[in-house]
């Protein structure tokens, strides 16, 4: 049966790329590539593409109460973040463990394992950290390039990774997108997706792991090999932080430094009771199942629940409680007035504004591009059947024919506001007959190499970690389920090309925002560092280069071919040592000794 749309199926993903790629702005991208859709859907008619755009893509997306829930969550746990750096209980944990950076080694080290810590915001990891890392790493003779660079690679990549972070329910939700285009079907699960999918973010991983490699060798390549040795010389080219980069983050214009508790029992509360909500909903969920057993309602294992849980809801009343805690905090320790606390939740939300608006939009392209009904709205051939049989308009894919027309509809029924882009995509890469499979089998076994590929062009194009996810991941799920089905296989939530194909995406994202100079986390952390942009840019990317290489040759290449994660993770690492121990050179530097250095650096800061 002859598809609705044919090519032009593709163009609103295709238009929202190009337009992120050429105009940088995510949002404007999205919004065009929507408009784009009405009008192929309402054949060229403006006024009812613009009606659609609203009424039917729009509108129902926002309405949609799982996900009300994502951006609920979204603004509180950017509330949270607000309050906790305003209450300087963030700066309080830094301190705390900030006495153990007593060399050049220890402080970089230090700044990474202090990324690992606060990994449930990627903006609050990169102003934290870099803000109160900066005047330790001068004293130690670190340079600025070298503090953005870890500062840089720490806080996408480990915010990514978190099951408690405002990333996540934006990933979960992509993800969950994506299983909506090809049917929901049973056994999928969007957390135990994001969860399995983990092992095969070889950028991620490895971009986390490089880190310490540099630090504990002391060896750099590269441009900031260079830049290492203009610091240890007593030269810099380095410039003062941007003052905008505190105001973002809602911190005040003095430092303010209390209990490292005042951050941390928030963020375990948080995090203790969106576990807690993930064990009782995903119990609830299987209550049918577990009345229904022989075995007396014998509990199913842990991870069965956790995959049937309601991620949504966990994480939406977690954050409350986690920022309900932190306002008690602030209170009973008079650390901030109310005028004060209401400011820096403000703040805090208005930084994951943008986030939201880029999810909205993202997820109302992805149910345009799919074959789900609209709510309110029946198919086509039984109510609004205007679009296909009406006198007033022709047929949309040229056949006058009325029993083709119908039977189309029974193939396409809501073709009116759907594009069926995963049927096109399916028919252009498969084809109609088994003669192409060997060539299906080739392209299903590069699909995460190039899933990651196409993902950092995009975010590094885009700037964006966040759209290039939204565009790509229902996209790819999509496309994975089309080539496992047309090589008669049948489609797991644990099958390695799927799971390799969805953190290729995600990898990739994360890879593209790290070299790019638009991005809003590379430019936070050039400010926050007081390292000129361009520098940090320049000293970063041969890093960040080197560990992608890494991650295809020894990740998303062998891995279609079959080979295990945990066969390729050690190597890649092992690949990683050797590319620093030999490629590359060791700082020259005056002999520094730890603890003298140490005593000045504290009585510094006392002063």
């Amino acid at each position: 049966m002859s598809h609705p749309y044919g090519m032009l199926s593709l163009l609103p993903p295709v238009v929202a790329i190009l337009l992120a790629i050429a105009t940088r702005k995510a949002i404007f991208a999205l919004l065009a590539g929507l408009l784009c859709g009405s009008l192929i859907t309402r054949r060229g008619d403006p006024i009812g593409a613009i009606y659609d755009l609203l009424e039917v893509h729009l509108w129902p997306t926002l309405i949609d109460p799982g996900k009300l829930r994502v951006f609920c969550f979204t603004l509180l746990m950017g509330g949270l973040v607000g309050l906790v750096i305003r209450c300087g209980g963030m700066r309080g944990l830094v301190a705390s463990i900030s006495p153990l950076a007593r060399s050049r080694r220890g402080g970089q080290l230090t700044t990474w394992a202090m990324g690992l810590l606060v990994f449930f915001d990627d903006y609050a990891n990169t102003l934290l950290l870099g803000n109160t890392m900066r005047p330790v790493c001068d004293r130690l003779r670190i340079s600025r390039e070298k503090l953005a660079y870890v500062v840089d690679s720490t806080a996408a990549p480990v915010a990514g990774l978190a099951l408690l972070s405002t990333w996540v329910a934006v990933e979960l939700d992509y993800i969950r997108e994506g299983l909506a285009t090809i049917g929901n079907p049973t056994g999928f699960s969007a957390v135990e997706l994001f969860v399995a999918s983990i092992p095969y973010r070889f950028y991620v991983l490895g971009s986390l792991l490089m880190v310490p490699l540099v630090a504990f060798l002391g060896r750099d390549f590269g441009p900031m090999l260079a830049a290492e040795r203009r610091r240890l010389e007593g030269d810099s080219d380095s410039s003062p932080a941007e003052p905008t980069a505190a105001a973002r983050s809602g911190s005040p214009a003095g430092p303010l430094i209390s209990h490292w508790s005042n951050a941390g029992i928030p963020i375990l509360v948080t995090l203790g009771v969106v576990m807690w909500l993930l064990y009782l909903t995903g119990l609830s969920a299987l209550g049918d199942q577990l009345s229904s057993d022989d075995g007396g309602g014998e509990r199913p294992p842990l991870r069965e629940i956790i995959g049937a849980a309601d991620s949504s809801v966990a994480l939406q009343y977690g954050s409350l409680v986690g920022l309900l805690v932190g306002i008690v905090l602030c209170r009973f320790h008079k650390l901030l007035s109310y005028g004060e606390m209401v400011d820096a939740i403000g703040r805090g939300a208005a930084l994951v504004l943008p986030a939201i608006a880029i999810l909205w939009f993202a997820s109302a392209l992805s149910r345009m591009t799919s074959d789900q009904p609209v709510a309110g709205r029946t198919s086509v051939g039984i109510v609004e059947t205007t679009a296909v049989s009406s006198q007033d308009h022709s047929p949309r894919n040229g056949n006058s024919d009325p029993a083709q027309q119908a039977n189309e509809s029974d193939f396409f029924p809501f073709q009116d506001h759907r594009l069926y882009t995963g049927d096109y995509l399916k028919r252009l890469v498969v084809g109609e007959d088994e003669s192409s499979s060997r060539d299906v089998g080739t392209t299903l076994r590069l699909l995460p190499t190039v899933t990651f590929m196409l993902a950092g062009v995009v975010a590094f194009c885009t700037g964006t970690s966040f759209g290039t996810m939204g565009m790509l991941i229902p996209l790819v799920v999509t496309l994975s389920h089309s080539l496992l089905s047309q090589q008669g296989i049948g489609m797991t939530a644990d099958h390695p090309l799927l799971l390799a194909s969805l953190g290729g995406v995600l990898a990739g994202a994360v890879f593209g925002d790290h070299c790019s100079p638009i991005s809003d986390t590379t430019v936070l952390s050039s400010q926050a560092c007081g390292c000129d942009h361009i520098a940090h840019v320049i000293t970063q990317l041969p890093y960040a280069v080197a560990v992608a290489s890494v991650a295809i040759l020894l990740g998303t290449l062998p891995v279609g071919w079959g080979v295990s994660p945990t066969v390729l993770l050690p190597l890649q690492a092992l690949t990683l040592w050797l590319i620093v121990r030999y490629v590359g050179q060791p700082v020259s530097h005056p002999a520094i000794s730890g603890k003298e250095d140490f005593q000045a650096i504290r009585s510094t800061d006392e002063h």
